[in-house]
């Protein structure tokens, strides 16, 4: 999912826990929109009897900002990887993303051990800091109020289904692990509610 999609997810989330009339588009929300979106979402929550909830704008526009500049460096390991065969397909008349392109994609050591390390176990894009990272989103967009799992939850599932939607095909598997994870986490967070 592209920082866009955060972007649009986080502004749909913002607009049903706010249960305001503010609501996503397909485009990318601008630093303007964002800003408006952060200025709204905060809001306390007050469950009757006990517990208050807020929403910590600055975490969240923390964790967008993150999202940046990490879509920035994907992007330059991506362009490192492709090197002058994606530069010729794109010449070409644009990059052909089929099995012949791939199999055929040469790329030198210290890109592929650059994109081995951001994706290994400890990788700032592997399984357990990406669900880390989306887990953490939540719960800033959420306020840490346990009534909106289940909406933020879903957010995840939709995500996902339209990243494989764009994909066009099965994600590689290192997707469906970070799901996994981000779906363990949500249960441990909600089960954590239950034992207070």
């Amino acid at each position: 999912m592209d920082v866009a999609a955060v972007n649009n997810n986080y502004a749909t989330t913002a607009a049903q826990t706010n249960q305001s009339a503010a609501a996503s588009t397909n485009t990318a929300v601008s630093a303007d929109e964002t800003e408006d979106l952060l200025n709204s979402a905060a809001a306390v929550y007050e469950k009757s009897g006990s517990k208050t909830y807020e929403i910590d704008p600055k975490a969240i526009k923390a964790a967008i900002d993150e999202a940046n500049s990490a879509e920035a460096r994907l992007q330059t390991l991506v362009t490192k990887l492709f090197g002058k065969q994606g530069n010729e397909a794109l010449k070409a008349g644009g990059m052909q993303w089929s099995k012949d392109f791939w199999e055929s994609l040469e790329v030198d050591e210290a890109t592929r051990a650059e994109a081995e390390e951001a994706i290994s176990e400890d990788g700032y894009f592997g399984v357990k800091q990406t669900s880390e990272r989306i887990l953490n989103f939540a719960k800033a967009l959420s306020g840490g109020d346990p009534s909106k799992i289940a909406t933020l939850r879903d957010a995840v599932e939709e995500g996902f289904a339209e990243a494989e939607k764009l994909w066009g095909d099965k994600l590689p598997q290192i997707s469906y692990d970070t799901l996994d994870a981000v779906r363990k986490g949500f249960d441990e967070w909600e089960a954590s509610f239950k034992t207070e």
